[in-house]
């Protein structure tokens, strides 16, 4: 981006975006991976800036989404709808199918936190058809399949939860981390809690994500874990990783989930 003349701005040197927009949009998925939201949003705005004026579809469409992901993480779900709405309209008003899959996912997930359940469902069957179509082109993509299995999760479907979490795993090592927590929550679901289980794969996430910078999805890990030692009566254990989760999510902004982290708190007392 520093070394990109001015005048240069519009070129994409050869990729399917602007370089100007490109880059800024897996520079904000590389800081919200590192819980730097603030600094993620800001290269988000500059690129939709950026790319509006050039009217260049698959541009505003892919920075949509990467805004959209970005209140997905910090628990902003209504304001990730806004995002994935725009992003799927932009992307089927000029026939661009690559990341269309992705957003209709990530618009079940984001459907299901808000408990529109019917519209999740819609989603949920809307993206698997999509994303058949996808495999069949030899196109995976490991982050949709993520986000129908938190989807998933939230409506209850935990057979299907599984399965699309292994596809995740299967399609990209780059996902690791996040499947081994989503498997952790699956373990500790109300209707199957397996605690052995479910912490094995929030230390193997842990793992994971400590020593690369993955902030929020280490404190996921502590949120999890420290539910966890709370229902099986650890309670020490349990207000250590739970304080360590809510410091984390306070430090990064993250108020969703720290509100269920001080929650999972106040039932210890």
């Amino acid at each position: 981006m520093a070394a990109l003349p001015a005048e240069r701005v519009h070129d994409s040197f050869g990729q399917l975006a602007p370089a100007s927009i490109y880059n800024r949009y897996w520079l904000s998925r590389s800081l919200k991976r590192l819980g730097r939201f603030d600094e993620a949003s800001e290269h988000t705005a500059e690129a939709l800036r950026l790319a509006e004026p050039m009217r260049h579809a698959y541009s505003i469409g892919m920075i949509n989404l990467a805004a959209a992901r970005l209140h997905l993480w910090k628990g902003d779900w209504a304001d990730a709808l806004v995002r994935l709405d725009e992003g799927i309209l932009v992307h089927r008003a000029a026939n661009v199918a690559f990341l269309v899959p992705d957003m209709v996912a990530s618009t079940a997930w984001a459907s299901a936190q808000l408990g529109q359940q019917r519209e999740a469902l819609k989603r949920l069957s809307e993206a698997r058809l999509l994303l058949d179509g996808l495999v069949e082109r030899g196109m995976v993509m490991s982050s949709p399949f993520l986000a129908l299995a938190r989807a998933c999760l939230m409506l209850g479907r935990l057979s299907e939860t599984a399965e699309l979490g292994h596809l995740a795993l299967r399609s990209s090592s780059g996902y690791s981390a996040d499947v081994r927590h989503l498997l952790g929550d699956l373990a500790t679901h109300d209707d199957q809690f397996d605690p052995e289980t479910g912490e094995s794969q929030y230390r193997q996430a842990l793992a994971l994500a400590e020593p690369r910078g993955m902030r929020p999805l280490v404190a996921h890990c502590h949120l999890g874990i420290g539910k966890l030692y709370r229902r099986t009566g650890k309670r020490e254990w349990a207000q250590e990783h739970l304080t360590t989760a809510t410091t984390m999510y306070r430090e990064m902004g993250m108020s969703h989930w720290l509100e269920k982290a001080e929650r999972e708190t106040k039932e210890l007392k």
